[in-house]
């Protein structure tokens, strides 16, 4: 069975986008799905000859799949970024739907700074003491053809993901929806009343009644269906239903609270930052710039 997290980086708007940040950044990007231990960026478009060499080798390839480990920890929150024992720079921006991590935006294989001969041979004495073969002249040549960038550059290519990471995951959301005719009549029904009165003071009982059924029942059923609980899948439509106000610069934070349904602004900005890792205004600045 295919996995939303594989229908999402199968998806067109993703190839769509991976193809115009190829082009447009001479960076590899790939969507990573959490749990699969593989070493970095090897085979996409724009990777780094030098990292796709270091891979070969067991040293390199047990420090790639480490540093992807650390990037793509699901106990931490937001964009990461690290350094690899070669002195290059990869990055993860989380794609989420609510708390659900769906997978990462993978870049990087780039340097900061411009890369020295000391450096290459700090690179050649860590591969042989750890037991490598490689050749060397050929490893040196693609070492010194990597991409360098200033950290502001780099750091406007993360902000740029981080809105592609925004648009993917209301594309995740959308092919929940479409999914829907899948489910029981009662969960669809269920889904459409939370939807029409997200607005309101909406209450467990109020949608169990209004699908003829025990709340008990109405739990049990809809947990199966959705994998949320009812209170879960509630916060996840509001804070969708923010994002998009939040579009709308002229809506001040508070009026998106209470539009989105959310009974104070204290309760709409843990709930947003819990499900988006970041606050509305955070997220606003991303999307419009203001």
């Amino acid at each position: 069975m295919t996995t939303l997290s594989e229908k999402l980086s199968q998806s067109e708007i993703f190839r769509a986008y991976e193809r115009a940040f190829t082009e447009a950044m001479g960076m590899p990007l790939e969507f990573r799905v959490p749990g699969k231990k593989r070493p970095g960026i090897r085979h996409k478009p724009n990777a780094n000859p030098f990292c796709a060499q270091l891979s070969e080798t067991e040293p390199g390839c047990k420090m790639c799949v480490d540093m992807q480990d650390r990037l793509t920890n699901p106990d931490l929150s937001g964009t990461r970024s690290g350094f690899c024992a070669a002195g290059l720079t990869d990055s993860a921006v989380p794609v989420k739907v609510g708390d659900q991590i769906l997978g990462y935006l993978s870049t990087g294989q780039v340097t900061l700074r411009k890369l020295t001969g000391d450096d290459f041979r700090r690179v050649v004495e860590w591969l042989k003491q750890g037991g490598a073969q490689a050749e060397w002249d050929d490893l040196e040549r693609t070492f010194f053809q990597t991409r360098v960038l200033s950290r502001q550059q780099y750091e406007a290519v993360l902000k740029l993901l981080e809105v592609f990471a925004q648009h993917l995951s209301l594309a995740a959301e959308q092919i929940i929806t479409q999914e829907m005719h899948a489910e029981p009549e009662m969960v669809q029904k269920a889904r459409k009343f939370i939807e029409e009165h997200q607005g309101e003071g909406l209450a467990l009982e109020d949608v169990a009644k209004a699908v003829n059924t025990s709340t008990f029942h109405f739990c049990k059923m809809f947990k199966r269906a959705t994998g949320m609980t009812f209170t879960e899948y509630l916060a996840l439509i509001r804070v969708g239903k923010a994002k998009k106000l939040l579009a709308n610069p002229q809506m001040r934070i508070s009026e998106v609270a209470f539009e989105a349904g959310f009974s104070s602004i204290t309760h709409f900005n843990r709930t947003f930052r819990k499900l988006t890792g970041q606050s509305p205004t955070h997220f606003r600045k991303q999307v419009v710039g203001v």
